[in-house]
């Protein structure tokens, strides 16, 4: 058997694969899910203002985007935050639909953000109620250092305006797709990522996405509790 059969990420894709004279069996019991809005209600609320999106072409916008990591000492616009919130995650529909695709409409994403410079909001760590279409604040102060750490020591954490943190809420998608979820999750997240960078690149801002991070240290960054929430994805964003 060759070495890398042996890793348990080969392992999983092994033994979640679906066969056509097979049933795709498991042994975790019974799953319940969790609701598909997340929200802080006792958070301080701040209101995002409806996106006026900039006239962009797409396939020009696909062309430019490229992985920024320097940035300027400027701040995001409100304005500019919301356009690249509703690209991640917003709404496009009575029936809950959003603009980035997910595994069975289930959603298990959600977005947090650390704030170093963005106009009108405080440095801090923000939840996004994506239901309501507004930041929640859990934490006023500058966590671009414990950031910078927590990523490797990545420099890129520093200088961005702000700093998107995807978790994956598990139970959401594993309530349907058992064992076979964590596939999909990440897709979920990749295609989330994807959006605000096109968006990042049509408002002429600079993004670029980091997968190296302590997980623990983040989760905890962010109050979750690294078992039935998680971050599995980060995205810097700054002025160029």
């Amino acid at each position: 058997m060759k070495i890398y059969k042996k890793g348990i990420g080969y392992k999983y894709l092994s033994e979640t694969k679906y066969f056509r004279d097979r049933p795709f069996i498991d042994d975790i019991g019974m799953v319940v899910s969790p609701p598909l809005y997340k929200a802080y209600p006792h958070a301080q609320k701040i209101t995002l203002p409806a996106p006026d999106f900039p006239s962009s072409d797409l396939w020009k916008v696909i062309t430019r985007r490229r992985s920024y990591r320097h940035f300027t000492r400027n701040s995001l616009t409100l304005e500019e935050l919301a356009i690249l919130l509703w690209a991640g995650q917003g709404i496009t529909s009575p029936q809950g639909y959003r603009t980035a695709p997910s595994a069975g409409a289930l959603y298990p994403i959600e977005t947090y953000l650390v704030i170093n410079r963005v106009q009108d909001i405080p440095a801090g760590i923000y939840h996004f109620n994506v239901a309501n279409f507004f930041l929640e604040e859990l934490v006023k102060g500058d966590f671009s250092n414990a950031l910078t750490s927590a990523a490797l020591g990545q420099s890129v954490m520093k200088r961005a305006a702000v700093v998107f943190i995807w978790t994956a809420v598990i139970l959401r998608c594993m309530a349907k797709y058992r064992n076979r979820a964590i596939r999909y999750i990440f897709l979920d997240a990749g295609h989330i990522c994807q959006n605000i960078l096109l968006a990042a690149t049509a408002l002429n801002l600079g993004a670029c996405p980091v997968g190296a991070f302590f997980d623990e240290e983040i989760d905890k960054l962010l109050g979750v509790d690294s078992e039935s929430e998680m971050s599995i994805y980060l995205t810097a964003v700054g002025k160029i």
